[in-house]
């Protein structure tokens, strides 16, 4: 199973739901650079389960240890590991999923491609694997601010089900977007969305929706002209993670509805530097960023393990019905926020990094 992420700044990630511990090991992380556990913590707990009533009540402190590659305060240049003990894990609740499929779940797809899966949680398709990416980001983020002071990414929940958010991704803070459980810094709808996560939970159901990115603060020139142009690795940055299903950056389909004259890009001339007067290319052009604010978004399906009955089969092919039990998110946005910012991070840090080792002629 390939768990690595990344061309020179790689990032490998390591656990299951319900097994010992998850985390991360780091390859390519610069020497000399300040990192603390107690940075890395910030973002678990932005993560973790258990800090709201609209999340699931899995109650696990995330504390991280940094066993590796990190001495009296600095990395070292070497291979960077990042670990996080489960706490709270109950394998008992999902007895069940052991001879049972869960509908638009990985079991199925699991125990066909490798003949066996860790039916506890979901093991490695749980999203407690992100655990590795978020700390992983913190890392990444801080190489790239010491490079670029002004390099920022904020994510928030843009909308829930049917209710959607109006948003600046000019002016959004994380403190704005944490003000809320939901982490939607329009707060007129994040608590019409809170009501609506509470209500699908009550139903034993679930809902779905779409978290908006910003990155700011970029350079221009990051990404590569074909394979590796930079949309395409935050795309698959994003569609790697779970419960993803579409990926828009700039206008988006939005865009086609337009003609090249309206959709252009005008450049212009601003304080000395080239700017562009709109930023519907969402600040990539030609797989190479042009300086301008990073705006994407991410759609995320319903949760699917829900307690409601449903329709699946047995591993030996034959028809049953399933609730599931556990503790699950009814809706995953709220907790997916600091993983989205996270693999932006290793994105963009792993571009830094490759630019600045390819382009060193004057």
């Amino acid at each position: 199973m390939s768990s690595i992420f990344g061309t020179l700044f790689r990032v490998s990630t390591w656990g299951e739901s319900h097994g010992g511990g998850v985390g991360c090991v780091i390859d390519g992380c610069p020497a000399r650079l300040p990192i603390t556990t107690e940075e890395i913590q910030v973002e678990l707990d932005r993560r973790r389960p258990g800090q709201s009533d609209i999340v699931t009540p899995r109650q696990e402190e995330d504390k991280c240890r940094i066993l590796s590659g990190v001495f009296q305060g600095k990395t070292l240049g070497t291979p960077i590991l990042v670990a996080v003990d489960n706490k709270d894990a109950r394998p008992s609740a999902y007895t069940e999923m052991e001879t049972m499929f869960r509908p638009s779940h990985a079991d199925y797809t699991y125990q066909t491609k490798y003949g066996i899966r860790n039916w506890e949680g979901g093991g490695r398709s749980s999203a407690r694997e992100t655990i590795g990416r978020v700390a992983a980001g913190v890392v990444a983020a801080k190489v790239v601010r010491t490079l670029h002071p002004s390099y920022e990414v904020v994510a928030w929940v843009k909308s829930i089900h049917d209710l959607s958010s109006e948003v600046d991704p000019a002016t959004v803070t994380v403190s704005q977007v944490d003000a809320t459980p939901v982490r939607c810094p329009d707060p007129k709808v994040a608590s019409a969305m809170i009501d609506r996560i509470k209500e699908v939970r009550s139903k034993g159901d679930s809902v779905g929706g779409v978290i908006e990115c910003v990155i700011r603060g970029l350079p221009p020139g990051l990404g590569e002209p074909v394979f590796d142009r930079l949309e395409a690795d935050l795309a698959k940055a994003m569609m790697s993670l779970p419960a993803t299903k579409g990926f828009e950056i700039g206008s988006g389909f939005s865009g086609t509805t337009l003609t090249g004259s309206q959709h252009n890009d005008a450049f212009v001339i601003e304080g000395g530097k080239v700017h562009t007067a709109t930023n519907r290319s969402g600040g990539v052009q030609g797989g190479i960023s042009n300086g301008e604010p990073v705006l994407f978004r991410i759609a995320f399906k319903p949760t699917a393990t829900i307690a409601k009955v449903q329709q699946t089969v047995t591993v030996e092919g034959e028809a049953a019905e399933l609730a599931a039990r556990g503790r699950h998110d009814a809706c995953v946005l709220p907790r997916a926020v600091p993983m989205v910012e996270a693999m932006a991070h290793l994105v963009i840090c792993d571009h830094l990094l490759r630019q600045t080792g390819q382009n060193v002629l004057p």
